[in-house]
């Protein structure tokens, strides 16, 4: 990064758990930050703590990405303020942990709404600028849960592989160019996503998890080292690589009896 000329990087999901430990480096950087999040209490109390930390540049705006509007409300925004972004990282998403005929469809939709249909579309309309001046990038946040099937949570799971795979795409077309397109795929981290996924429902003998700053730090390390991939933990990369040599049941049956809630 050019720190005379500091990117500019919008954040979705902000509020809390991996966006927000990216912002934190993110801002370390010195970059301009555009946070984007449903809450704009939360966002204001972290934009005040960035400002005072690194005396960087932060704004705030409030949109709720599973409705099928706001990526373009936000462009059209950015727009209206001449704000350019150089750095778009999609961290938005959520989970849901049951069997798939036992969550109502409509949160189903709402899933892929915010998980696959606002990254798309986000990526839809800013990359086109960035490949126009060959500077900056997307930074997906997708998951370990991309590499194998997820009952319990199948419409979850099949959402990170959309985004490991279209991110992966990406990176290939561009190849050559000076942007750096990365997906980080953490395991199992300490943040809100469970309470969310799971509701009341809690999960006896939880496996060690990692906290959401080092998420956060190992991703914006690979990132800034323009790694397509960005797998977190040792642990992690070992299962990723086993699953290209196990059968395809076993994976099933493992994430099956995991993902089952009490």
């Amino acid at each position: 990064m050019n720190r005379d000329r500091p990117e500019t990087v919008l954040i979705t999901g902000a509020s809390s758990g991996i966006g927000l430990e990216l912002a934190r480096c993110f801002a370390a950087d010195g970059c301009r930050l555009i946070l984007l999040a449903r809450s704009t209490a939360a966002l204001e109390a972290l934009a005040d703590s960035l400002r005072q930390q690194h005396a960087v540049e932060v704004i705030v705006l409030t949109f709720d990405l599973a409705q099928p509007a706001s990526p373009q409300a936000i462009f059209t925004e950015l727009q209206t303020r001449n704000l350019t972004v150089d750095v778009l990282v999609n961290n938005a998403g959520f989970g849901a942990n049951a069997p798939f005929t036992e969550i109502p469809v409509a949160r189903e939709l709402e899933m892929v709404q915010v998980n696959i249909s606002a990254l798309m579309e986000l990526t839809a309309l800013f990359l086109p600028g960035m490949i126009a001046r060959n500077r900056g990038g997307i930074f997906n946040v997708g998951s370990v849960a991309g590499f194998q099937p997820g009952p319990g949570m199948a419409v979850y799971f099949a959402s990170k592989a959309f985004v490991l795979s279209f991110t992966e795409a990406l990176a290939e077309e561009l190849r050559g160019t000076n942007l750096t397109i990365s997906v980080l795929c953490p395991g199992p981290t300490e943040s809100n996503f469970g309470a969310v996924a799971r509701g009341a429902r809690q999960r006896p003998n939880q496996v060690k998890k990692m906290t959401s700053k080092m998420v956060a730090e190992s991703g914006h390390r690979g990132y800034r080292r323009g790694k397509i991939i960005v797998i977190t933990g040792l642990g992690n990369r070992m299962m990723v690589f086993a699953l290209r040599w196990l059968p395809r049941w076993l994976p099933r049956r493992i994430v099956g009896f995991y993902n089952r809630v009490q």
